[in-house]
């Protein structure tokens, strides 16, 4: 039982970096800020095989982890990026508002959905990866407009009920994901290091896994409607 908890506490955790990224919003530390959402990410992508190793729900019935994950991940993934949004004027002042609401309220949808996470391992609708979004609009250095188009169309995207790969669950083209997405970390990571001032090479770089990502995600979708 003991490590059950310390699992869910491990989960739990993401929720602290979230408020030490708030904090660092606050104070004009985005660098600081950005790796502490990094680290909740790592943290969303390694406790599941933690929490499935040491089979926590039974172990832990009263405790329902997916539940606890959803709650971090709202906080990591949407609140925060939002909040970072408003505060680093990334958006046109007159759009800032109402695009932060759209990013919050949309995402409550999509957090809330029965089949936001299928059965067979997929996200339906865009899955809210607004850290990633924010991220880069913060370091690409697009003017306000085109970040908040892009912002806009994401929005909309999350009420689309195109599947998504979860790269954790989805076992189709699992391996090539994985090696991708490995080296898409270390290439993000290198461009926090760098951050606000990246290097655009590595920039480029590391658009190509979320391109793989969407592409590989709307292949997908696109033969399970036909097969059905």
């Amino acid at each position: 039982m003991l490590t059950a908890w310390i699992v869910h506490l491990y989960t739990a955790s993401g929720a602290l970096f979230a408020f030490l990224a708030l904090n660092r919003i606050f104070y004009d530390r985005y660098q600081d800020a950005f790796f502490w959402l990094f680290l909740a990410v790592f943290v969303d992508a390694t406790d599941g095989l933690l929490a499935r190793r040491t089979d926590v729900a039974s172990r832990l019935p009263r405790i329902n982890g997916e539940k606890l994950d959803d709650i971090v991940d709202y906080l990591t993934y949407v609140f925060v990026p939002a909040f970072f949004v408003w505060h680093a004027l990334l958006v046109p002042d007159r759009w800032s508002t109402p695009l932060v609401a759209a990013m919050l309220l949309s995402s409550a949808y999509g957090f809330s959905r029965n089949d936001a996470k299928t059965a067979d391992g997929f996200f339906t609708g865009f899955p809210s990866y607004w850290n990633i979004v924010v991220f880069y609009l913060y370091v690409a250095g697009w003017s306000p407009e085109v970040n908040a188009a892009i912002l806009a169309t994401l929005v909309v995207m999350v009420f689309v009920p195109v599947r998504y790969v979860d790269p954790s669950r989805t076992v189709a083209w699992r391996a090539p994901t994985i090696g991708l997405g490995t080296i898409w970390a270390l290439l993000m990571f290198a461009m926090l290091q760098q951050s606000p001032d990246v290097s655009q090479p590595v920039l480029w770089a590391s658009f190509v896994f979320p391109l793989y990502y969407f592409t590989l995600s709307i292949a997908l979708d696109v033969t399970r409607r036909r097969n059905a």
